[in-house]
C-alpha cells in the first residue's frame, strides 16, 4: 500500500465511507467494511478516525461540501438576478438527480445521530454546516453583484437551507421530475424578490 499524507487518507477513507453508508445503510457500515472499501487495513482507518463520531462528521462535512462545490462553480454573476440565482438551484437540484443515494444519506444521517446517544451534536453541526455554506455564497454573491437583502443574511441562509432540505426529501420521496422545472422557477422568482441590485 502506497504511503499518503494523512489528510489525503483521511479524505479517501470518508469518500468510502459514503459509499459503504449510500449501499449499506450507516448502521450496517462497519469501520472494516469502510476500511475494504477503500481498500486500506483496519489499522489504517484507527490510526486515522480516532472514533465513530469522527468519521461520522467528516461524511458529513464532505457530503455538504459535494452539493456546495457545484452551486458555487454555477453561481456567478449572469444577466439578471433570476438567472443567476436559477442558475444555483439548477446546479444543486442536477446533483440531487445524479446522486440520490447520497443525499438519502444526509437524512439518514441525521436520524442516526439523533437517535445514537452522544451523537446529538453532529446532527446539529449537519444543519449548521446547510446554514453557513448558505451564508458564505450569500455574502459572495452580494460582494460581486451589488445587492442589497431584505432580510438579513442568517434569516436568507437559514430560510434556504431549509428550502432546499424539504424540496429534496420531496423529491427522494416522490419523485415525478416533470414538475420540478415549474417549482424552482417559482422559487427562484421567490427568492430573487428578496433581494434587488444596490443601485
Amino acid at each position: 500500500m502506497a504511503r499518503m499524507p494523512s489528510a489525503e487518507r483521511r479524505r479517501q477513507l470518508t469518500e468510502a465511507a459514503i459509499r459503504a453508508m449510500a449501499r449499506d445503510g450507516v448502521a450496517k457500515t462497519t469501520t472494516r467494511s469502510i476500511a475494504a472499501e477503500a481498500d486500506v487495513s483496519l489499522s489504517v482507518f484507527h490510526y486515522c478516525f480516532d472514533s465513530k463520531q469522527a468519521l461520522v462528521e467528516s461524511v458529513i462535512t464532505a457530503l455538504t461540501d459535494h452539493s456546495v462545490t457545484v452551486v458555487k462553480e454555477a453561481l456567478k454573476p449572469r444577466d439578471t438576478l433570476v438567472d443567476t440565482v436559477r442558475a444555483g438551484f439548477q446546479a444543486y437540484w442536477d446533483h440531487v438527480r445524479a446522486h440520490p443515494d447520497e443525499h438519502m444519506l444526509t437524512y439518514e444521517l441525521t436520524q442516526y445521530a439523533l437517535r445514537e446517544p452522544g451523537f446529538e451534536h453532529l446532527a446539529r453541526r449537519q444543519y449548521e454546516l446547510y446554514v453557513d455554506a448558505y451564508a458564505h455564497l450569500i455574502d459572495e454573491l452580494r460582494a460581486g453583484m451589488d445587492l442589497q437583502l431584505q432580510v438579513p443574511v442568517s434569516v436568507l441562509a437559514r430560510y434556504l437551507a431549509a428550502m432546499t432540505d424539504g424540496l429534496t426529501l420531496n423529491y427522494l420521496v416522490l419523485g415525478d421530475e416533470s414538475a420540478w422545472a415549474d417549482i424552482l422557477d417559482t422559487v427562484t422568482a421567490h427568492v430573487a424578490g428578496l433581494v434587488h441590485d444596490g443601485a
